[in-house]
């Protein structure tokens, strides 16, 4: 296989690792930790109206997901991909930051500690130490 191609699946094996271990975590803690009474998950609006009712834990449970998120698809894409690790382990980092950033915007309302450490700490950081697990 060219070191091309499997780069590019490698990156994609990341990408797919962090988006589900995001998930998997975002839908445990919502499993384990309900959303306060009247909050519709499904809707941003709802959650921006709401977002004062949740708790500190509550809040930790979505970083700990973009966090854990990125350290997996970091740690992945470092461990398969032929050359590059570091970089494409920091390009996911930064995918990840981005949508981050959108959430950020997506809900205005939401306590600025979380959006901080959220954006700073979460993303390349993770994504970055990640890599080095993986001896990148």
């Amino acid at each position: 296989m060219s070191p091309t191609l499997r780069n590019i699946l490698a990156f994609l094996a990341g990408l797919i690792a962090g988006g589900l271990a995001n998930m998997g975590l975002i839908l445990l803690g919502a499993a384990l930790l309900p959303p306060p009474a009247g909050v519709d998950v499904n809707d941003v609006a709802s959650i921006n109206a709401h977002i004062h009712e949740y708790s500190f834990i509550q809040l930790f449970v979505p970083f700990l997901a973009h966090a854990l998120g990125a350290l997996a698809g970091g740690f992945v894409v470092a461990k398969l991909a032929a050359s590059r690790k570091m970089l494409l382990a920091l390009v996911i980092g930064g995918l990840n930051l981005f949508g981050g950033i959108m959430a950020v915007r997506m809900i205005p309302n939401a306590p600025m500690w979380f959006d901080a450490l959220d954006l700073v700490a979460a993303y390349l950081p993770m994504a970055w130490l990640g890599a080095k697990l993986a001896r990148a």
